[in-house]
């Protein structure tokens, strides 16, 4: 398809739609991207899969926070390419390939929401929407130099979006500046229900010695100064209380569960072919009992109360949102994977938790974009996106 951004390979090759938006409004002039997983009248909704696209009829209704945004003036572009059923972190879809990294040409994108963060790091649209089960909002935010948001669990909806994992899934959104990002939460969050200021930080040297190397540290040391600056207060470091290979396993064991129960139906009856990493979670999944997962989300309740007992009502974790900056393309499946698991190691906490955790571009490493986090108290949401927008103007 002939059009802005085709040489990113980030667009799903859909028929352009005249999807219906206000003329005016806070988004008004604003363009945007969905992910396909989200319903919008008019165009199929593939979930990355060719298998999928080949049953799905054009939608006749839009998702409920994408329809937010178009009853604020945004202009829908285009439906963005995503990994295979969400299941993924690095952005190669084995079928469609792999999107172009803007800020990065040579790495990956990140997943799931590989399309959107292409669209946007390449300027091409304002705004893309994206998802977060295990990482696929922050995770893609961080290798290409965007803001992104997991969400409060719950906090957006979900209706009309292809699910995996019932308890995870999150609505997200990237956009590569903070008052643009600000401007959608304007329109698809109400106000915190706490005014609470965040000004306590809290770092953990458990999660910081997650980062792969040194010239990873020192990038992310001189960021953090950046953020104990903003708020003119050290950062209290602690010990995080929570065995890190427990919570990776509690995490991975109830997210390939719930992953199987939802879209193992779907699966069995149309044996779609599913690419490398793709099929192994979820036969993972699959082999998961009952009281496999039982045993795990009793290790989640435990991780939760930690976190919110450490960050309280008025705390911010501060850590990196990856391990480094994006992988490369070159690199072997073996890495790939590797780093996948030591990327959930960082990522999970938030995922378990319910806990929203922001990712801002303010560092970089070995020439790439790599996120710093913020994980503020449940329903802070609002709150950390206006720190994002106090800090990056």
């Amino acid at each position: 398809m002939n059009r802005p951004g085709a040489e990113l390979n980030a667009w799903c090759d859909y028929p352009p739609v005249d999807v219906p938006h206000a003329k005016s409004g806070p988004l008004a002039g604003l363009t945007l991207a969905v992910k396909d997983i989200f319903q919008v009248a008019g165009y199929p909704n593939g979930w990355g899969s060719p298998t999928r696209l080949a049953e799905a009829e054009p939608d006749t209704e839009t998702q409920p926070v994408v329809q937010q945004m178009l009853d604020a003036g945004i202009e829908i572009t285009g439906k963005s390419q995503c990994e295979e059923l969400c299941f993924s972190l690095t952005g190669i879809n084995a079928h469609y390939g792999a999107p172009v990294n803007a800020a990065a040409p040579d790495r990956v994108t990140g997943g799931s929401s590989s399309g959107s963060v292409s669209l946007v790091s390449a300027g091409i649209v304002d705004v893309a929407t994206g998802s977060d089960t295990g990482g696929s909002v922050r995770g893609p935010a961080s290798y290409c130099g965007l803001i992104g948001l997991r969400a409060t669990h719950g906090r957006l909806s979900l209706d009309k979006t292809m699910a995996l994992a019932e308890s995870f899934d999150c609505f997200g959104w990237f956009a590569k500046d903070a008052e643009t990002y600000s401007a959608v939460a304007n329109v698809v969050m109400d106000e915190d229900d706490s005014a609470t200021p965040l000004r306590r930080l809290i770092g953990s040297p458990d999660l910081d010695m997650q980062l792969i190397g040194d010239a990873e540290y020192r990038a992310y040391a001189a960021a953090c100064e950046k953020v104990d600056a903003h708020f003119q207060d050290e950062r209290e470091l602690v010990s995080l209380g929570i065995d890190l290979e427990k919570a990776y396993w509690a995490f991975r064991k109830c997210q390939a569960f719930e992953s199987w129960a939802e879209l193992g139906p779907w699966i069995e009856r149309t044996k779609p072919a599913l690419g490398p990493g793709i099929k192994e979670r979820f036969e993972f999944g699959k082999s998961l009992t009952q009281a496999d997962f039982d045993d795990a989300s009793r290790e989640r309740v435990e991780i939760t109360g930690i976190l919110e007992n450490l960050i309280g009502d008025d705390g911010l974790l501060v850590f990196p949102t990856m391990p480094s900056c994006a992988p490369l393309k070159s690199d072997p499946d073996e890495s790939l994977q590797e780093f996948r698991e030591k990327a959930l190691v960082l990522l999970c906490l938030s995922g378990l938790s319910g806990l929203p955790q922001i990712t801002l571009p303010l560092a970089q490493v070995h020439g790439a974009p790599l996120g710093i986090s913020l994980m503020g108290p449940r329903g802070s949401d609002r709150r950390l996106i206006e720190i994002a927008r106090q800090m990056l103007g």
